[in-house]
């Protein structure tokens, strides 16, 4: 089977105060802007931040109640090893792709895109699946992210970024808009000068995600605080891209917009020549559906930019509390929603991690989440059938009305819901874990077969 799936690799083909919000129409295709010569630059004004929502306290438990708890996950933890990756072989055109850039073949970074709501949105199990991934295929900067600071709690773990107070967030939960929100479903929007977005990271490459359209204003890019080039995203309706190359090692970027004209970003992409990139894409209280109310040409458009070897979908938290989803509807919705990425990513191969055990309170305290069963069966049912690999989070915590050992363990919030940061970084450890284990299977099968074949060429 694991010769299989290499001989299969190496014939794949790769690819690798609030201002209203301006008008806007369909986007199209659209063209980079490339950089001028620095000036100076006055700093940037950041926006005073707001208190943020804190989660309810776990219940008060024993020390020995709490011990016996901790070491029912850690079991978990370790049984979930031995629980293979479904489909494994949807994982073939990513590990080749891994498998090159380790030998030197492939250029520029490899991308990884993970797409989900509140759990993708804290930046702890993806950010230790970044760590994991940059620790042992290099740094390859990080990638795509949020212009500013689109909501109160949003965050990077690897880069820092905010933003001035005159900037309006579309494509938030609840918030209805048109639908033009780029990359990852969030868009910033101003319409006054001397409003300003800032990152610092450590690249050595900038490349800004924004809308292009009629009337749109002139913004500064600045670099260390010298002037790069004032870009204008004034044009026909489309989504626009400015490159910037620049020196290696830390940065601090900031865009400024220069008029009374609407201004709207995506978000920038920070870069190094090689390495992976592990780029969160996730939104609170996001539902899988959330996707088709954004501008399909301008998703399709800005993913295929971005050009990802893996996409990773995290969705069905929220959808188990939505009364309107049925097992039929869901799994044709989830159906379509995989439809979409291999539009715009032919090349790349799509994991689906399924969602985590929960519980709800109920009249006689808190309970599983049962509904969670009819997602958990469509997502799978709607992977497996699509070509994607799919993993169990869920069994891998321990299986339905696990989250309560979670909880007393506190490595899950008291809201029953979310886990705590060490809760969050043991998910990314098992999700790494398994791909590495598939991957050093491909490894090897993929060198006995190359063997094999010299060997029979050089027979006489």
């Amino acid at each position: 089977m694991r010769l299989a799936l290499a001989a299969l690799a190496l014939i794949l083909p790769l690819g690798a105060a609030t201002p209203a919000k301006p008008p806007a129409k369909p986007a199209k295709p659209a063209g980079v802007q490339s950089k001028k010569k620095p000036g100076a630059k006055t700093p940037v004004r950041t926006a005073k931040r707001k208190p943020v929502h804190r989660a309810p306290r776990p219940p008060v438990v024993s020390a020995a109640v709490r011990a016996q708890a901790a070491q029912t996950v850690n079991a978990a933890h370790q049984r979930g090893a031995e629980i293979p990756i479904e489909n494994p072989m949807a994982l073939v055109p990513f590990f080749e792709m891994l498998y090159r850039h380790q030998q030197g073949k492939v250029d520029g970074p490899l991308r990884i895109l993970h797409y989900g709501d509140s759990h993708t949105a804290a930046d702890e199990w993806t950010g230790g699946m970044r760590q994991a991934f940059q620790a042992r295929f290099g740094d390859g900067g990080s990638g795509y992210s949020f212009a500013g600071r689109p909501w109160n709690s949003y965050r990077r773990l690897d880069v820092r970024g905010s933003s001035t107070k005159g900037w309006y967030t579309d494509g938030l939960v609840g918030r209805g808009g048109d639908g033009r929100y780029g990359l990852g479903g969030v868009a910033m929007t101003a319409t006054r000068p001397g409003e300003a977005v800032y990152l610092n990271a450590e690249c050595e490459s900038l490349e800004i995600f924004y809308l292009q359209q009629p009337g749109g204003g002139d913004v500064n890019l600045y670099d260390n605080g010298a002037l790069v080039e004032r870009i204008s995203t004034e044009g026909e309706l489309a989504p626009g891209y400015y490159r910037f190359e620049t020196s290696s090692g830390p940065h601090r970027f900031e865009l400024e917009t220069a008029e009374y004209k609407p201004v709207r970003i995506f978000g920038w992409a920070a870069e190094n020549a090689k390495g992976v990139t592990y780029e969160t894409l996730g939104i609170n209280g996001a539902q899988a559906s959330i996707v088709f109310g954004w501008d399909e040409n301008l998703l399709l458009d800005n993913v295929a930019r971005r050009n990802p070897a893996l996409i990773v979908l995290a969705y069905g938290t929220n959808e188990a509390r939505n009364r309107d989803w049925t097992y039929e509807t869901y799994h044709d919705m989830f159906l379509q929603l995989i439809q979409r990425f291999r539009k715009a990513a032919p090349a790349a191969s799509i994991l689906v991690v399924g969602p985590p055990d929960h519980f709800i309170r109920t009249g006689r305290g808190w309970a599983p989440m049962d509904k969670l069963d009819i997602i958990v069966r469509a997502q799978r049912e709607a992977a497996l059938v699509s070509g994607c690999a799919y993993w169990d989070l869920r069994a891998r915590m321990g299986g339905k009305g696990s989250m309560r050992n979670w909880v007393f363990a506190g490595m899950a919030q008291g809201d029953y819901v979310h886990f705590t940061a060490p809760g969050y970084r043991l998910i990314g450890e098992a999700i790494f874990r398994d791909l590495m284990n598939e991957y050093l299977d491909f490894v090897q099968a993929r060198q006995s077969v190359a063997a094999a074949t010299v060997a029979g060429e050089d027979r006489p």
